[in-house]
């Protein structure tokens, strides 16, 4: 998106990403709005709401009306955080941008550490996670996928980061130009190749409410970074057919050699229902992976728009 030549920039834009956050929303303005007024500079916070089905768009209308640094976006319906996050980079006017979620997990204080290190001339600034306040097998499952993923992707992905991070004004402008449906952003950013750094933090128990990321949604999103970044997947397709292929082949041998032994019979009904079982299970996981690709393949050719905004707060 193209801003206008004599719209202000500000120091620094804050993303916000909403859904369903009305128990959380005035707290988070309580710490965000300190850290911000703190740190001396000129500053923007777009609250994006992605299709809240409680109060959150009405709590938003009274903190923009309080404080004229704060903007909002509405959508029409939920399209998902990723989404969310990228509506708020086509809007923002910030020399620095950072996106943060509403949830106050990934505490505000942290933002001026951000700052510090993209004044030292990082353009991407990732909070990543030294301790996190979540169950065991939450802790478990994101260890896991992070490195998996890592291991997987074709391109060098963070460890242990969320979307908690500060990109500099040529980042967003980069991201600005992917179009693509199903996003995956904290790859994106590893994809730009722009010049990262860490700095660790801890992560905050949820202040209120509930998770908007259940299992299957992790799952899906799981899915998500590892199709959106890999091909691995549609190789061990190829990988799993060719293994299937010998073992059938060594099966065929092993078949007319016994045909010719003394100890040959008419047994072997569980040897067969194995192997037509083993091979049918592996050509229906090869038709998953494939469908997975096309399925975002038909998604992306559709060419619909990533949102639609049903309104606009607090902008000039």
């Amino acid at each position: 998106m193209e801003h206008d030549p004599i719209t202000k920039v500000v120091d620094l834009s804050v993303i916000v990403p909403v859904y369903n956050e009305e128990a959380v929303l005035w707290e988070l303005y309580k710490h965000l709005d300190p850290v911000l007024e703190g740190m001396k500079i000129s500053y923007e916070v777009i609250l994006v709401n992605d299709g809240s089905n409680d109060n959150s768009q009405e709590i938003i209308r009274q903190i923009i009306k309080q404080n004229s640094n704060y903007k909002g976006i509405s959508f029409s319906r939920n399209f998902g955080h990723q989404i969310a996050l990228s509506a708020g980079l086509d809007f923002t006017l910030g020399r620095a941008v950072v996106t943060i979620d509403a949830d106050l997990q990934d505490p505000p204080e942290v933002i001026p550490k951000l700052w510090e290190k993209w004044n030292q001339g990082f353009e991407v600034v990732c909070a990543q996670r030294e301790s996190r306040q979540d169950s065991a097998f939450k802790r478990l499952t994101a260890y896991c996928f992070y490195r998996i993923l890592n291991k997987l992707s074709e391109v060098p992905i963070q460890l242990d980061t969320g979307d908690f991070r500060l990109l500099d004004q040529k980042v967003v402008n980069t991201l600005r130009h992917f179009k693509e449906r199903n996003r995956f952003l904290r790859g994106l950013f590893g994809w730009t190749g722009y010049k990262q750094v860490i700095v660790p933090f801890d992560r905050q128990p949820r202040f209120a409410g509930k998770t908007h990321y259940p299992l299957m949604k992790m799952v899906k999103f799981a899915f998500d970074g590892i199709i959106s970044f890999s091909s691995v997947p549609l190789r061990l397709a190829t990988w799993l057919g060719i293994i299937c292929s010998l073992i059938g082949f060594l099966g065929i041998i092993y078949v007319i050699i016994i045909r010719f032994l003394p100890i040959y019979n008419v047994s072997g009904w569980a040897a067969m229902m194995t192997a037509i079982l083993f091979l049918g299970g592996v050509q229906l996981l090869i038709m998953g992976m494939i469908g997975e690709y096309l399925s975002r393949i038909y998604t992306e050719v559709q060419n619909r728009p990533l949102y639609i905004i049903r309104e606009k707060i607090g902008f000039k």
